[in-house]
C-alpha cells in the first residue's frame, strides 16, 4: 500500500504544478468552454493556477517523506474533495459546465476517498 500511496501521490502533486503552470501561462485559455471571459477572469485564474502550482508541490513534498505523512495526505485530499464540492455547489447554482469540467468533478469526488484510505493503511502499517 506504501508504493501505491507514493505513486499517486507524486502522480497528484506533478498534475497539480503542471496543471497550475499551465493556468499562469495560458490564462483563459487554459479554462475550457472560458472563451474570451475577461481580464477579471484571466487575472483570477493565472493567480489561482500559482496557487494550483503550490498546492501540487505540497503534494510532493509528502511523497518524499518516508514514511509518507498520513495526516498531509489527508490534509491535502480534503482541500481536492472540498474542490469537487465547490463545483457540486456552482453546478446547482449555474447549471451544467463544459464536458471536461463534469469530469474533473467526478475525479474530485473519486479520489479523496482513495487517498483517505491509503493513508489509513499506511499509517497503521
Amino acid at each position: 500500500m506504501a508504493k501505491t500511496l507514493r505513486i499517486l501521490t507524486v502522480v497528484m502533486g506533478w498534475s497539480c504544478v503542471l496543471i497550475g503552470l499551465l493556468h499562469v501561462v495560458l490564462g483563459n485559455a487554459a479554462i475550457p468552454g472560458a472563451g474570451d471571459a475577461g481580464a477579471t477572469i484571466d487575472s483570477w485564474g493565472r493567480f489561482m493556477g500559482a496557487a494550483f502550482t503550490g498546492y501540487g508541490l505540497a503534494w510532493l513534498w509528502a511523497a518524499r517523506r518516508r514514511p509518507i505523512p498520513a495526516g498531509v495526505v489527508r490534509w491535502l485530499a480534503a482541500v481536492f474533495l472540498l474542490g469537487g464540492v465547490g463545483r457540486l455547489l456552482s453546478l446547482a447554482v449555474y447549471g451544467r459546465p463544459h464536458g471536461f469540467q463534469i469530469v474533473l468533478t467526478v475525479i474530485e469526488l473519486v479520489l479523496p476517498p482513495v487517498f483517505f484510505w491509503l493513508a489509513d493503511k499506511e499509517e497503521r502499517a
